[in-house]
């Protein structure tokens, strides 16, 4: 049996911060995971710069309202999902994703938790597991399945490596450059045919 493991932001909705950080005019937030590879550094700079500028969930979630999915992801995630048991693995926050798993269909979504105080400060983060994609990935193929990766970050590196087929997903010349042996895409048909025929060819 296969099971897709899909990244959320970059993949099928905008980034979060990077929508946030435009709509507060805050251009150090635009940092993410494509640019930084250690998650615990990027919170921690993320977290900070909220402290310093008193903004909290209710500020971010505010604007999460009002992101939509990209461009035909809707689509691709339901052509997907008719062929093939479809998970998506983030990094986000369930917080923050609730009002985009409605607009996609209500998609199973694994993702962390935000510490946040009564005043609607967030005060730190709670990682559902360590190294939380990779770790996913291997518990599913303890389980009988094959999987199939893609995402746009390296923090979805581990996930691709592990898995029978992966592949990268609009990401960065610098992570195509990093990892040449993935094959990247940037639209939907072509990723959803590359993971048709990786389907097809481990049946």
């Amino acid at each position: 049996m296969h099971i897709v493991c899909l990244d959320l932001e970059g993949v099928l909705v905008p980034e979060i911060w990077i929508a946030f950080s435009e709509a507060v005019g805050i251009p150090e937030l635009k940092r993410t995971t494509r640019d930084e590879p250690n998650y615990d550094t990027l919170m921690k700079f993320r977290l900070s710069i909220l402290e310093k500028n008193g903004l909290g969930l209710k500020e971010i979630q505010s604007t999460i309202e009002k992101i939509e999915p990209l461009d035909g992801a809707f689509a691709f995630l339901n052509e997907l999902r008719s062929f093939c048991q479809t998970i998506i693995l983030s990094d986000t926050f369930e917080q923050f994703a609730a009002p985009l798993m409605k607009k996609l269909g209500m998609p199973t979504i694994f993702c962390n938790s935000l510490e946040v105080a009564p005043t609607g400060k967030i005060t730190g983060y709670k990682m559902r597991c360590e190294h939380s994609k990779l770790t996913t990935v291997r518990a599913l193929q303890s389980c009988g399945f094959e999987t199939i990766a893609s995402g746009d970050s390296f923090n979805d590196i581990e996930m691709i490596k592990a898995s029978k087929a992966g592949f990268l997903f609009r990401t960065t010349e610098q992570i195509k450059n990093d990892f040449p042996q993935f094959k990247a895409f940037t639209e939907y048909k072509d990723l959803l045919s590359a993971i048709k025929q990786a389907v097809m060819e481990n049946n």
